[in-house]
């Protein structure tokens, strides 16, 4: 099947360069495809998004989705497995990586450059299919494959104890891509049982009602904001700043007043513990209030 397909509108890269359309040899994957379709739409349906219009854009984006180019023949990238002249570009890449998580520490045990094996002693030419069918599909037991049957049962329990994802947070402007690949990809390997449990969706971050931009100079890093504000005061910021898939927005001098308004709750909680009289508890809690404001925050807690 040939397709032909052009961008909507003019498309910048980020280096700034203007993108021109080219005629190259293309993969795709077939999310149109209806028996995938249709038992993508039941995970969508079960899954739980935290906000209405995140779950409507799902069904938006399924709605037209049909065949979407997988590959590219340059950049960094996974090679296409049955065309490794290509590697998979990075929307279609990365949706099943969190079970990879569930194993990892037994498999490398921090060494991310593979100079080492991990604790199970396992080597990345080992893990062969056959082997990943044991542990992710709960496959019999790859014989000749020179892993011990233990190890591999003590992964297969990492991954069974871990799965089925609970939430993926992410940007809503990956809703219509990523995030419904991620879906897609779950459906289409696992069972149903392990099918993701949780979506939620969040807006971009501006920093003083204006986009962030390095060339604008209207830009914060994250260790940068916390060196200037510190941690404690950057939380409040931020959870004042806004929430859910609208934008939020960093006020600095917001921020900045948090300082000062921690400093002076730290002066007043250090002046009534000098007080001679002061009434702490000191022991079981006997009066009613205390056993009130305690279960209250013991419920804030756990909810």
């Amino acid at each position: 099947m040939r397709l032909h397909a052009e961008p909507e509108k003019e498309v910048m890269s980020r280096s700034g360069d203007e993108c021109v359309v080219a005629l190259t040899d293309q993969w795709y994957l077939d999310y149109g495809e209806p028996a995938w379709k249709e038992q993508t739409l039941e995970c969508l349906n079960e899954i739980d998004t935290f906000a209405e219009d995140t779950k409507k854009k799902f069904f938006v984006t399924m709605d037209w989705l049909k065949e979407w180019g997988c590959s590219r023949s340059f950049g960094l990238g996974t090679q296409l497995p049955w065309d490794p002249q290509y590697v998979i570009e990075s929307l279609s890449d990365s949706t099943v990586y969190m079970a990879f998580y569930t194993v990892v520490h037994l498999l490398q045990g921090g060494v991310l450059d593979g100079s080492s094996s991990g604790p199970l002693n396992i080597t990345a030419e080992s893990l062969t299919d056959e082997v990943w069918d044991f542990i992710f599909l709960n496959q019999a037991y790859p014989e000749g494959c020179g892993i011990d049957v233990a190890a591999l049962d003590r992964l297969r329990r990492e991954f069974n104890y871990w799965y089925p994802v609970d939430v993926r947070t992410s940007g809503k402007d990956l809703i219509n891509n990523h995030l419904t690949f991620f879906m897609y990809n779950h459906t289409a390997l696992f069972p149903k049982e392990k099918w993701p449990r949780g979506i939620r969706t969040n807006g971009h971050l501006l920093l003083n009602n204006n986009k962030m931009s390095k060339s604008a100079g209207n830009f914060i890093t994250l260790r940068d904001a916390v060196s200037k504000y510190s941690a404690d005061a950057l939380r409040f910021g931020l959870a004042i700043s806004g929430d859910s898939n609208e934008d939020a927005n960093l006020e600095e001098d917001n921020t900045n007043a948090m300082v000062l308004r921690l400093y002076s709750e730290l002066q007043w909680i250090e002046g009534v513990i000098a007080q001679p009289d002061s009434d702490f508890v000191d022991g079981p809690l006997t009066r009613t209030v205390d056993r009130m404001f305690d279960n209250n925050i013991r419920k804030y807690m756990a909810e």
